[in-house]
């Protein structure tokens, strides 16, 4: 983005990537409050909308880190280098927990593998040249695929889709429409897109079915996942994949919604008129997803266009509110703790999805047991928050918080020395 930031779309990130934190880090899986968690199949959670408000957020941002819409080889390469990083740190989250190294064990084995995230972070997110950045990325990339299909035991079912390649992918795609076409033509593509894959979701069957179906694991989207993802799927099902292939094209429609909205934003139009078309397109959109949820239901892990359209409506709403209060009304109280965390959403991203799984490597006896072993995070959830508490949802919301908390420290460090990492 540009020095001139738009602060009511920062605090919009920072309150996002703080709920994406909260949800993310329970005390305990077993015992979380209803709206924290996702939906289980059809429906939409407050959960829910983490992952399309970065997407559209992050097509919002476009028009302003490429105000003046030139294009040649060198800005295709920007667009294309930053692409890859985003999916690169994205893959090695999944790689991250099978590293092995010379044939170590416990506390070593997570050293060295904390060594190499510092490695691949470093080599991602660091300020090099043009043509060393994408150097790095490609290489990075080209060895996680090197590893995928190399047969070797510790990556044969390695996952490859997630959160931050599927935004990567977005991204990449995005900007380009932003830089060579007009907002008509992207109004058109999105539309498109999404009355596509509602005909296509609804319409072709999946091969082995004789009617179309949209439940888990034997939809079209499912069957496209399990042909060319096989091996390679979210593990808790290896069936299909929640950022599977079919299901990242209706997400590309977040992205341009979010792309006008932006382009909407940087008009020359006065901010008062900004607000109230946000807050129009935003109701507008909302009550066309509900509706199109009739036919097509609303659903995050299908991607459904009926979910595209709602939560970007809400995503529009959220930001024509902060909009008015924040960049209007010129009220910006209480938002500093958001606007820390929304300058540097991608450190949080890389090490917040880490850390928890380096902890988990190191176990202890438990403390309720003592004949057992358990994690470290367990352990201080366990002996650290849990006995403060008759709740058990409350205890593991608090464990969340007290997390949240944590990297506020450090993240209110860099954004006081104005230190941005950045892919």
């Amino acid at each position: 983005m540009t020095k001139d930031r738009l602060i009511s779309l920062d605090v919009f990130r920072g309150l996002t990537i703080l709920l994406m934190t909260i949800v993310n880090n329970p005390g305990s899986w077993a015992t979380v409050y209803p709206p924290l968690l996702h939906s289980e199949w059809h429906g939409c959670t407050p959960t829910d909308l983490v992952f399309p408000f970065f997407i559209f957020i992050m097509g919002v941002a476009i028009s302003f880190a490429m105000p003046t819409k030139s294009y040649d080889s060198s800005t295709f390469n920007k667009i294309l280098t930053r692409s890859l990083r985003m999916i690169c740190l994205g893959i090695f989250f999944n790689f991250f927990g099978k590293i092995q190294l010379f044939g170590l064990h416990g506390i070593p084995l997570v050293i060295g593998r904390l060594i190499i995230t510092a490695a691949v972070g470093y080599a991602l997110m660091g300020n090099f040249n043009a043509k060393l950045k994408t150097y790095l990325a490609v290489s990075i990339f080209a060895i996680y695929l090197i590893l995928a299909y190399s047969g070797i035991e510790a990556y044969k079912i390695v996952r490859l889709p997630g959160v931050l390649q599927r935004i990567g992918i977005v991204y990449f795609i995005a900007s380009l429409l932003y830089l060579k076409t007009n907002q008509k033509t992207q109004l058109f593509l999105a539309i498109g897109i999404l009355l596509g894959y509602w005909a296509i979701m609804t319409l072709v069957p999946a091969p082995g079915f004789e009617i179309t179906n949209l439940e888990k694991g034997t939809n079209l989207a499912a069957w496209v996942d399990s042909i060319f993802l096989k091996g390679h799927m979210w593990e808790a099902t290896n069936t299909w994949d929640p950022e599977g292939i079919l299901s990242t094209i209706p997400a590309i429609a977040t992205g341009i919604i979010g792309l006008l909205i932006g382009q909407l934003l940087n008009s020359s139009l006065l901010k008062i008129e900004k607000a109230k078309k946000m807050a129009i397109i935003g109701f507008v959109l909302i009550v066309l997803g509900q509706l199109w949820n009739i036919v097509f239901p609303i659903n995050k892990a299908l991607w459904t266009s009926s979910f595209v359209v709602y939560t970007a409506g809400l995503a529009t709403l959220v930001l024509a509110i902060l909009y008015y209060i924040i960049d209007i009304a010129d009220y910006k109280k209480g938002t500093k703790l958001f606007l820390v965390w929304g300058v540097n959403p991608m450190i949080v991203f890389f090490l917040s999805e880490i850390i928890p799984q380096a902890m988990v490597m190191i176990s202890f006896p438990n403390p309720k047991t003592l004949t057992e072993q358990i994690n470290l995070l367990d352990y201080l959830y366990v002996a650290g928050v849990q006995p403060f508490f008759n709740n058990p949802m409350t205890a593991s919301l608090v464990f969340a918080l007290l997390y949240v908390g944590l990297w506020s420290i450090p993240l209110a460090y860099f954004y006081k020395k104005k230190m941005y990492f950045k892919v």
